[in-house]
């Protein structure tokens, strides 16, 4: 899907798109090695720190075994020169307008046999702003099959209800599988091969099961938002902010939409990423 009015519709009616192989052969080997790289320096590595998101089950006596690579846009050049690629950009402008803006990364490894799931969620519960035009690009680093835990997405949720993503009167970054039952039987998994891009708006319903394949499955995601859609829990620091502009200008007068908000607070019980903050949601769908 590359007309860009096609590619708006589509997104506009279901919440998200899928561009097969934006990406060729030798820009996806280089983010494939550098990925390893990162991966093979987590070796000997005991806990979790800036970079590496361990599995529960990683052992530092054995290989790597690395759930997220944190921030990697902002932490390694080959990865934050990805995120302004013109070819990505063009898109970006199609759904978003001409001004906008980088917000966060993170790399899901989805390790063969035993990568993590990720439970039902609305990326709105973690970083609310002050509209919605926001939405996560995933750049498949490896082909994304049936079977290794591809993100999967409820077509046209992000037009439906802003789910409650709270437990025990906490944050857990995750909505009850009781809750969203009915919808998940509508899921579709995003797939195409590698180089190919995902891209889901900020309120589509979505998660991803066990990979249970023999291939790994990273996947480079990456939020951007529309210059006037400002995060609702507040910036730090207002040049870092504007220097995380990417496209057109800035943009000084948020542009305000009636949409729910919970926000993310009392903060999660389990700090750290997205697979910490869901261990305290105990009704699973994965």
């Amino acid at each position: 899907m590359t007309n860009d009015t096609a590619l708006k519709q589509h997104y506009d009616t279901h919440g998200y798109v899928v561009v097969p192989s934006l990406f060729n052969a030798s820009e996806v080997q280089l983010l494939r090695n550098t990925t390893d790289q990162i991966i093979e320096s987590a070796r000997g590595k005991s806990e979790s720190d800036s970079i590496h998101d361990l599995e529960d089950s990683h052992n530092p006596k054995d290989a790597p075994r690395v759930r997220r690579i944190k921030d990697p846009v902002q932490q390694f050049d080959t990865y934050g020169t990805l995120a302004r690629n013109e070819k990505l950009l063009s898109i970006l402008r199609t759904l978003l307008g001409t001004h906008v803006r980088f917000h966060s990364s993170k790399i899901n490894i989805k390790s063969a046999a035993y990568g993590a799931a990720v439970e039902w969620h609305q990326d709105w519960a973690f970083y609310p702003h002050t509209n919605d035009a926001v939405l996560a690009v995933g750049v498949a680093l490896d082909d994304l099959t049936e079977d290794n835990g591809p993100l999967m997405v409820v077509p046209g949720s992000h037009r439906g209800p802003v789910y409650d993503h709270h437990t025990d009167g906490a944050f857990c970054g995750a909505i009850a599988a009781c809750e969203v039952v009915d919808q998940i039987q509508n899921a579709v998994p995003l797939l195409g091969p590698a180089g190919s891009v995902t891209i889901h708006h900020v309120r589509t319903l979505h998660g991803s099961a066990v990979n249970q394949s023999t291939q790994p499955r990273p996947l480079l995601l990456i939020s951007y938002a529309a210059a006037d859609a400002w995060p609702l829990m507040g910036i730090s620091d207002f040049q870092s902010f504007t220097n995380q502009l990417i496209s057109g200008s800035e943009c000084t007068a948020p542009r305000l939409e009636a949409i729910p908000v919970r926000m993310p607070l009392p903060a999660a019980e389990f700090q750290g990423s997205i697979y910490e903050n869901q261990r305290a949601q105990q009704d699973r769908a994965f």
